[in-house]
C-alpha cells in the first residue's frame, strides 16, 4: 500500500487528513514538525511516496523542510505538496518555485478534489521510480551513440524513450523525468489533442490514459507520429521533438501559476526547465521542442 507522510502542528489538521487519505486507500504516517519529519524522511528515503507538509510550523518551518529534501540526492525525487493558509499569489509561486508538485490553500477543498490532487502527486511518483527502472535497462551500447533520428505513437513508448534518451545525456537520473514530461505532452496534448481543461476532470475520474488511447485510434489521428531527432557533441546534446498536432499556447506553461496551483496537472513543462544545465526552446506554434544539455556531467 502507498504510504503518505502528513506534516502539521496542528493536531486536529493532522486527524483531518488522515482520515481523509486513509479513506481514499492510502497508508499515513503522521509529523507533528519539521524536524520530526526529516527525521522520518532521512531514516528511509524510500518508504514514502509523497509529503503532504504545512507551510508554517515551530522550530523548522515547511520551506525550510522543503529546502532540505530538494537538496537531497534522494529526497528530492519525492513529490511535496503544500498545505497552508498563506495563500496570496506571490506566497504561492514562492512554494511552487522553490520545488512543491502542488499548493493546497486552507480551508481544504472537498476530499475528492483534494484526494485528485494527492493521486496526482503519487501518480508522478510512481512513474519517476518506472522510469528509474527503464534507465536501468537500456543497454550501456547506447552511450555510444551520436545520432539518431525515431518515431514513437503511445503513453507507453514515451516512457521508454525518455529512458533511452536520458542514458546518452549528462545526468541520466536528473534528466530522465523532464524529458518524459516532454515527450508524454507531445502525445497528449499533442497528436491526441486533449486540452488543459479537457485533462483535470479525466484525471479526477482515472480515465485519461483510456481517453489519450481512444483518441489516438481516431482516423484523424491514426498516422500521426512524434518524432525524436538526437544529436550529440563534445560540447552539448541536442534532442528536438516534434508532434502532428495543431500547437498550443506554450508562454504560458513555461512557469508555474499561482491561479493553478490547486489543478492536478499542468506542471510538466515548468518541471522539465528544471533540468540542470539545461536549455528549452519551443518553436512556432508550440509543435516542436528543442532540449539543448550541456555535456558536462555534474560531479
Amino acid at each position: 500500500m502507498t504510504e503518505l507522510l502528513v506534516v502539521d502542528d496542528e493536531v486536529e489538521n493532522r486527524v483531518l487528513l488522515q482520515g481523509i487519505l486513509q479513506d481514499g486507500g492510502y497508508k499515513v504516517a503522521l509529523a507533528e514538525d519539521g524536524d520530526e519529519a526529516l527525521a522520518l524522511l532521512e531514516e528511509n528515503p524510500n518508504r514514502f511516496t509523497s509529503v503532504l507538509l504545512d507551510r508554517m510550523m515551530p522550530r523548522m518551518n515547511g520551506m525550510d523542510v522543503l529546502k532540505r529534501m530538494k537538496n537531497h540526492p534522494q529526497l528530492k525525487e519525492i513529490p511535496v505538496i503544500l498545505q497552508t493558509a498563506m495563500a496570496r499569489p506571490e506566497e504561492i509561486s514562492e512554494g511552487l518555485g522553490a520545488g512543491a508538485y502542488y499548493y493546497i490553500t486552507k480551508p481544504y477543498p472537498d476530499d475528492e478534489v483534494f484526494l485528485a490532487v494527492v493521486t496526482a502527486a503519487v501518480k508522478d511518483r510512481l512513474r519517476f521510480h518506472t522510469l528509474q527502472y527503464e534507465l536501468d535497462k537500456v543497454l550501456d551500447t547506447m552511450a555510444l551513440t551520436y545520432s539518431w533520428e525515431l518515431h514513437f505513437r503511445t503513453l507507453d513508448e514515451a516512457q521508454a524513450v525518455s529512458a533511452m534518451l536520458a542514458k546518452v545525456c549528462p545526468n541520466p537520473t536528473e534528466t530522465v523525468f523532464g524529458l518524459a514530461e516532454l515527450l508524454v505532452n507531445a502525445v497528449e496534448h499533442g497528436n491526441a489533442g486533449i486540452t488543459y481543461d479537457e485533462k483535470g476532470p479525466l484525471n479526477q475520474a482515472g480515465t485519461f490514459d483510456q481517453e489519450v488511447e481512444r483518441r489516438l485510434t481516431l482516423p484523424e489521428n491514426a498516422a500521426k507520429n512524434v518524432k525524436v531527432f538526437f544529436s550529440r557533441s563534445p560540447e552539448a546534446v541536442q534532442i528536438i521533438i516534434k508532434d502532428d498536432g495543431a500547437g498550443f499556447n506554450w508562454e504560458e506553461y513555461l512557469v508555474f501559476q499561482p491561479e493553478r496551483a490547486l489543478d492536478n496537472h499542468g506542471r510538466g513543462i515548468a518541471m522539465a526547465k528544471l533540468m540542470q544545465s539545461s536549455q528549452i526552446e519551443y518553436q512556432g506554434n508550440g509543435n516542436e521542442v528543442r532540449v539543448t544539455l550541456s555535456s558536462r556531467v555534474k560531479d
